[in-house]
């Protein structure tokens, strides 16, 4: 099973805990209460023009970084980790 699904006509991403406790080190419960009170943040990139198609999505806890290209069927295409240096604040909208 695919632990990734999109729903684009609901503009919807589902991502399976298990898939980002793996690539982070937590446990899955862990990212669900992470994601509840703001420790693990998420960012969806929607590709265009040679990427079109294509979505990234990056998942940010302490100083990891999980990132995952996936396709319109919602396979994963490319995965990658990181220990981050230092975290950047968040950008006010």
């Amino acid at each position: 099973m695919n632990p990734i699904e999109l729903e684009l006509a609901q503009r919807a991403i589902n991502v399976e805990a298990a898939a980002i406790a793996d690539g982070l080190g937590l446990a899955p419960e862990q990212v669900i209460n992470s994601l509840r009170n703001g420790a693990l943040t998420a960012l969806c990139e929607q590709g265009i023009a040679e990427d079109a198609g294509l979505f990234r999505l990056t998942f940010f806890y302490a100083d990891k970084r999980l990132r995952f290209i996936v396709g319109q069927d919602g396979h994963i295409l490319g995965r990658s980790s990181a220990k981050l240096r230092r975290r950047l604040p968040a950008k006010p909208v």
